[in-house]
């Protein structure tokens, strides 16, 4: 015996006798077959993701194979674990609801299972956040292999990929433009290959800040799925989960505040997903760190938008890759970089990022000089609605209604909105604001992608294509509109949203960031003076997360799970 165990040395079970506790462990483990060579080698865990109700996972058994590949090539034995996995259009009441489920099964697994280094398979919106909170938490050096993007398809003339297609084609259809038959064979042209949304959404997005922190190549964040690459990278993660082994590289490392600022500058530079500022305050938070809203706002001011994707611009992920992909964009950023940030091999990111001889192509990637646009793709509010701050996505907004006060129709609740936004006698207008409370992050709802409120169906048939709308929920990242979003403090717990009443007036200034509430104190106070908060949840899940989830600029995470300062 060693004095610092390794491989299936590590984490023993506890029956009193740590000699027993091996010779078990090595006797089950002979059960399937391995010879004492293999069991005498380190061991690298690969968490495993695929599940059928999962359709953006289900490469990675395939995906596995290959990573099994290059830690068997380099010296190390691959153990693969089963863990929760989420897939946003399969769970209720949404995926977000279990993100930090997901984290604490693989923090938990990383941690107490005998592996000395892992790889984290994931892709699908919340599974890369969850498990790289894991990894900070569990301190297990780990690298993150995303499964990748889904290829465009061309249908009638034009390409498709989800999800951004999919919300464009479904507005159409309640405006009445587009007929029951061509959605329905909508439905099978929207999502054709494996792999995540193929447009900068969530998925994507958290790929790229991935792969910016250090976790993972570059090239990993945008190979589609369905390339031959893709295996090439899944047998190099293997390959450097080993490395990690011989140079152990804690995943708390790669967490610097300069590190956290250039995953900022990436996601504002790419008009990326405002899920991923919710994910960031999480992961920041397993390592001590915060991501502060008012800083947030000030990168953005200095940070141009370079990347022309949908949901904000024209192009897909595998435009993206083809382009030039992260090197070519962190080039263009270089000036605005922490490049003395560290991968999980000890390469700077000036080494990572090279000298500039690459390709790019600047149809999908802008220089400086032309940016899509010339500040960050979103911001920060703060006011009397919105005391802790809420997000906008004004890369995807419509600039004409940036500075606007107007009265608000509020919707208490996922089933009030669904009972009366197509009511043909609602009292609204284009210029009023629609307004979503009940919805946040402590709710029943769990924090949705619910803030993309329909249009009314009898003004979209106006033709009406935006509105601002509000909420203390979120939207998906391949959503668009001017649409203010993870209000805090949310209503749920009292905050100044939920005393928002159809007819009172809400003034939204982008140029100020501002978002008040133009209601009288007095009024306000009575309001507040006859409310209740919901009863807790009695059991379960449910109860731990009313107890402990933190508000939206914390990252929704579960309080006792974050680090000190």
């Amino acid at each position: 015996m060693t004095d610092k165990p390794f491989g299936l040395g590590r984490n023993a079970s506890n029956y009193g006798d740590p000699a027993f506790a091996l010779y078990l462990r090595r006797s089950f483990a002979k059960s399937m077959g391995y010879s004492q060579a293999m069991l005498d080698k380190p061991v690298v865990g690969i968490a495993d993701t695929a599940s059928d109700y999962n359709n953006c996972h289900r490469t990675i058994p395939e995906l596995i194979e290959a990573v099994k590949r290059g830690v068997l090539a380099a010296g190390g034995l691959p153990l693969s674990f089963p863990t929760v996995s989420l897939c946003e259009p399969s769970l209720s009441p949404c995926s977000m609801h279990y993100r930090n489920l997901m984290a604490l099964d693989t923090e938990a697994m990383l941690a107490n299972q005998p592996m000395d280094a892992a790889v984290l398979v994931g892709g699908c919106d919340k599974t890369v956040p969850a498990q790289l909170m894991a990894a900070i938490s569990a301190g297990t050096p780990s690298v993150m292999l995303v499964v990748g993007p889904m290829l465009a398809q061309a249908f009638e003339g034009e390409r498709l990929s989800a999800c951004t297609d999919c919300r464009r084609y479904w507005a159409r259809y309640r405006a009445g433009e587009v007929s029951d038959e061509k959605i329905t064979t909508l439905e099978g042209k929207l999502a054709t290959t494996a792999g995540t949304c193929g447009v900068m959404g969530t998925a994507s997005t958290m790929a790229c800040l991935a792969a910016t922190l250090g976790f993972m190549p570059l090239d990993a964040a945008s190979a589609p799925a369905v390339h031959a690459d893709r295996l090439r990278i899944a047998e190099e993660a293997g390959a450097q989960a080993v490395r990690l082994i011989r140079n152990p590289v804690p995943p708390l490392a790669l967490m610097t505040q300069g590190s956290l600022d250039n995953a900022v500058r990436v996601l504002l530079s790419l008009g990326g997903s405002t899920n991923a500022i919710v994910h960031l305050a999480a992961i920041a938070g397993r390592a001590g760190l915060s991501l502060d809203l008012r800083r947030l706002d000030a990168l953005s001011e200095t940070t141009p938008v370079l990347v022309d994707l949908k949901p904000t611009g024209e192009g897909y992920m595998e435009d993206f890759h083809a382009a030039g992909g992260m090197r070519a964009l962190l080039w263009e950023l270089r000036d605005l970089l922490d490049l003395t940030a560290k991968d999980l091999d000890g390469r700077t990111l000036g080494e990572r990022i090279g000298d500039g001889s690459h390709f790019v192509d600047r149809r999908i990637i802008r220089a400086r000089a032309e940016p899509v646009s010339p500040v960050g793709g979103l911001v920060a509010l703060f006011g009397s609605l919105a005391p802790e701050g809420a997000i906008l996505k004004r890369s995807a907004a419509t600039p004409a209604l940036f500075e606007t006060e107007s009265r608000c129709i509020v919707f208490d609740g996922l089933k009030d909105l669904s009972d009366r936004i197509d009511d043909p006698d609602l009292d609204v207008t284009p210029q009023d604001i629609l307004v979503l409370k009940g919805a946040g992050p402590r709710s029943p709802a769990g924090m949705p992608e619910a803030g993309y409120l329909p249009i009314p169906k009898k003004l979209a048939r106006q033709g009406v294509k935006d509105m601002v709308r509000m909420s203390d929920c979120r939207m998906s990242g391949t959503a668009f509109g001017t649409i203010v979003l993870h209000i805090a403090p949310e209503a749920s717990i009292g905050g100044p949203l939920q005393f928002v009443e159809s007819g009172d007036r809400i003034r939204l200034s982008v140029k100020n960031r501002t978002l008040d509430l133009l209601v009288d104190e007095a009024t306000l106070a009575a309001r507040r003076a006859a409310w209740a908060p919901a009863p807790a949840p009695k059991r379960g899940w449910d109860r731990l997360v009313h107890e402990q989830v933190t508000q939206a600029p914390l990252g929704a995470d579960l309080a006792f799970l974050r680090a000190e300062p």
